[in-house]
């Protein structure tokens, strides 16, 4: 993969770092989910049986433009 630049200022200085999920039972960190939003009996979000990604977030030091990345399966 070839460095990444900033989409918003064009800055090449990018961190690595993710989106904390701190919700009640979560896992610490946030994870991109395949298809829209439905929503179950009791408000959650229905996921079972759908893909997940983790979401990587590269942040630029110039500007603090973030830039959400799936690349990886959860």
């Amino acid at each position: 993969m070839t460095q990444p630049t900033c989409t918003q200022c064009e800055g090449d200085d990018l961190e690595l770092g993710f989106i904390e999920d701190a919700g009640e039972s979560s896992r610490g960190y946030a994870r991109w989910i395949l298809g829209p939003l439905e929503k179950g009996v009791f408000g959650g979000a229905k996921r079972m049986g759908r893909p997940r990604w983790q979401i990587d977030a590269l942040r630029c030091r110039r500007c603090g433009h973030l830039e959400l990345f799936a690349r990886t399966p959860a």
